[in-house]
């Protein structure tokens, strides 16, 4: 069961969130800052536009701030038994068939809209096996009677993507600012990634990005300066 919540950080209810960060944190000066940072509006057209609802997003609170909202939904999975992953407010439920699936989806969309007045995305929520499904970039699969973890055809595009945006020469960036952004943006990808179960896919990437119409980095010497993605 892939659960999405609909516009979840633009819809959290101030109200029942600061209820639950008042049972965490006893300082109520700490809660006024928050209850005030949760209101602080943003500026549309010139116009400041208090909010009523949600959290602004792109600071280090909001994840911290989600995850105390939906412990309760986590709470409510560990009750009933449930095996799943949540990552902020996308959530994977795994259970034995799409009957089950459904019955579930229907509970937890029922328990969300009460409980926390949240609605569920139908349109992107689906109970389907996991090997179709994605989340945070991988999906569970089996192989020969067992579980394995895989990173998604989707997740490989946007690699490539970003590498050639990187190692373009038209970008403006000497080679060594290049090289440094590369290096970066490898070390944290390959970190990421290295929990998948296909090590056939980083050996394969890695020679993608050493071939030469891949957009590789090169020096004025001709040499290719491209890390070894795999070490």
């Amino acid at each position: 069961m892939d659960l999405d919540i609909e516009r979840f950080f633009d819809h959290i209810n101030h109200d029942l969130l600061m209820a639950r960060v008042a049972l965490k944190v006893k300082d109520k000066r700490i809660l006024k800052l928050i209850r005030l940072y949760l209101q602080s509006g943003v500026m549309v057209n010139g116009v400041k536009v208090f909010n009523k609802e949600g959290t602004p997003q792109g600071g280090p609170l909001s994840p911290l701030l989600a995850n105390i909202l939906l412990d309760d939904l986590d709470k409510e999975l560990e009750r009933r038994g449930h095996r799943f992953v949540r990552y902020a407010d996308d959530s994977n439920i795994y259970l034995k068939s799409k009957r089950a699936g459904q019955r579930v989806m229907e509970s937890i969309t029922t328990f969300l809209k009460v409980k926390l007045r949240l609605k569920v995305n139908l349109q992107k929520s689906a109970v389907d096996i996991s090997d179709k499904r994605k989340f945070l970039g991988f999906n569970l699969y089996h192989y020969h009677e067992g579980i394995r973890i895989r990173i998604v055809p989707q997740t490989i595009k946007r690699f490539k993507i970003k590498i050639r945006e990187i190692t373009s020469r038209s970008n403006g960036q000497n080679i060594i600012k290049r090289i440094l952004r590369l290096n970066l943006y490898l070390r944290g990808w390959i970190q990421y990634f290295s929990l998948s179960d296909t090590p056939y896919i980083l050996k394969m990437l890695e020679g993608w990005i050493r071939k030469e119409d891949c957009g590789c980095v090169y020096g004025n010497s001709g040499r290719r300066y491209v890390p070894n993605i795999i070490t």
